[in-house]
């Protein structure tokens, strides 16, 4: 559904700004108490991009690497404005074209150390849009989805079961069409083969109103150490093999794939100007490719492939 005009419900920009970087600061905080004492730390990198840059604001990239449980977590806030939309952001509205624009957004992925832990991604994010003396438009986007390397039934479950819960107050078809639209957004048409298992994903969203679709938005972030934690806490200290290393690394390829092949919001970013090693920090550290590729029936491995990496219904 296209965004709606602009109106005086819109949600202020501090108050947006507020929410995100307060969301960062509370997931940053959170991994943190994970990794225990004497673990890995965030490096907080704050930048700036000033007039003569093709974009023009301000953020904080949050980093961490070589932690006892995250090898890699990124988690980055972004609030930037630009003098026209990327062809990635006008898809739907052409109207919208050449347009000046504003964004604001968090970006999340982690990519733990052991195997049996799920990476996973988040991204909550708001655009507002309008050519000179046109009312402007507003819109939401986001969600979040988790990439098992080995399957776990209750950890699918206990993800989705979250992900409808966030959503559940602000109407009970959101769920299932979110859930959709997620399944259809990550998947890599290149090999037919979905990224992970899913969650939720929306974009151009405005239809609840700009607070109620605020509020949503708010929801699916403040939901996310709940769907994701349990999962961590469970597995992250179980032991594994140097094949299931291996696996890792190879599973992880067909993550660096999607988000250079089809990602948006990576496309977004570098049609736009963006900071180019904040949108690439979802990259993991190590990543493997095998040529046809074919692992035994009945292996975790096969079981990833025909069970975990299809479309279905996980409550």
């Amino acid at each position: 559904m296209s965004a709606v005009p602009q109106s005086m419900d819109l949600p202020t920009v501090a108050e947006v700004r507020e929410y995100l970087t307060g969301l960062q600061a509370r997931i940053t905080q959170a991994l943190e108490t994970i990794e225990g004492e004497g673990g890995a730390r965030f490096l907080v990198d704050a930048w700036s991009k000033g007039p003569q840059e093709k974009l023009q604001g301000d953020g904080i990239t949050k980093i961490m690497e070589g932690g006892r449980v995250f090898e890699r977590a990124g988690c980055g806030f972004s609030h930037v404005r630009g003098p026209q939309l990327p062809p990635s952001a006008t898809q739907h509205r052409p109207e919208l074209a050449g347009a000046p624009f504003e964004a604001m957004g968090v970006s999340l992925v982690f990519h733990p150390r052991n195997p049996l832990v799920p990476t996973v991604h988040m991204n909550v994010r708001m655009i507002s849009a309008g050519h000179a003396g046109q009312p402007k438009t507003c819109w939401f986007g986001g969600g979040m989805d988790l990439t098992p390397v080995y399957g776990f039934e209750e950890d699918a479950v206990h993800f989705h079961q979250s992900c409808r819960d966030a959503l559940a107050p602000f109407g009970e078809q959101l769920y299932p069409r979110f859930k959709t639209w997620c399944d259809e957004y990550f998947f890599l048409r290149h090999r037919n083969e979905q990224r992970g298992i899913g969650g939720i994903f929306f974009d151009d969203f405005a239809e609840l109103g700009q607070q109620q679709s605020f509020a949503m938005l708010q929801s699916v972030g403040d939901a996310f150490l709940n769907a994701y934690l349990p999962i961590v806490e469970r597995r992250k200290s179980a032991p594994y093999s140097e094949q299931q290393l291996a696996f890792q690394r190879y599973r992880r390829g067909r993550y660096v794939e999607f988000n250079l092949v089809w990602d948006r919001g990576t496309h977004f970013g570098l049609q736009s100007g963006g900071r180019t090693e904040s949108i690439l920090l979802s990259m993991p550290p190590h990543a493997d490719w095998s040529y046809q590729r074919e692992d035994a029936p009945g292996t975790p491995e096969r079981d990833l492939l025909e069970n975990y990496l299809i479309r279905r219904d996980w409550l």
